[in-house]
């Protein structure tokens, strides 16, 4: 086997399950996702001579699978979905773990949050994605290409955005059911 082949390999071994987690986030559909997965692994084969070594080949290989996401996407990335489960490592950061704590209070709370992600910008979408990942700051930094105080207050805003608007949501259900019980 060639070094190239041998890279690809190892490359691809470790950072596999990264990569379907990516291709999960933006799309449901399992066709859809496996398409891109493939999309990845032929877009990281043909980069890896490119592969200067500035970062990490993981990191490396990230930034590879989200800008063939993006691209996967084509002309509809405003309306590209983002999905999340329930059982995303990181989920908890958008929500009080009271709010969660029940299974239909869950379910519940990944719909609003789903929703709410899918109404934020590519790049906030991207930050996100990261995230969930339990990424670094500095990882996400290194795969978006901005700097680190930058990821830091995106997703700082990203957070506090997506919060207020499910309060509000949770808010507006509360009045509407005290309301309907009048």
């Amino acid at each position: 086997m060639s070094d190239k082949a041998e890279q690809f390999k190892l490359l691809v071994e470790e950072q596999q399950e990264r990569i379907r987690s990516v291709c999960r986030y933006f799309s449901k559909n399992a066709a859809d996702q496996q398409d891109l997965f493939q999309e990845i692994l032929i877009n990281t084969w043909n980069g890896l001579d490119s592969f200067r070594g500035d970062s990490k080949p993981g990191t490396w290989m990230y930034r590879v699978a989200i800008n063939t996401a993006l691209g996967f996407a084509g002309k509809a990335k405003k309306r590209l979905q983002f999905s999340v489960s329930l059982d995303t490592p990181a989920l908890k950061t958008f929500a009080e773990e009271e709010e969660i704590s029940l299974e239909e209070g869950r379910e519940k709370m990944l719909e609003e949050l789903e929703m709410y992600i899918n109404q934020l910008s590519v790049i906030d979408k991207i930050l996100v994605s990261l995230m969930l990942q339990d990424l670094s700051y500095r990882e996400i930094a290194d795969i978006v290409g901005i700097t680190e105080p930058n990821v830091r207050v995106k997703i700082h805003r990203i957070k506090n955005e997506l919060k207020q608007s499910m309060k509000f949501e949770s808010h507006e259900m509360s009045m509407f059911n005290k309301h309907q019980m009048k």
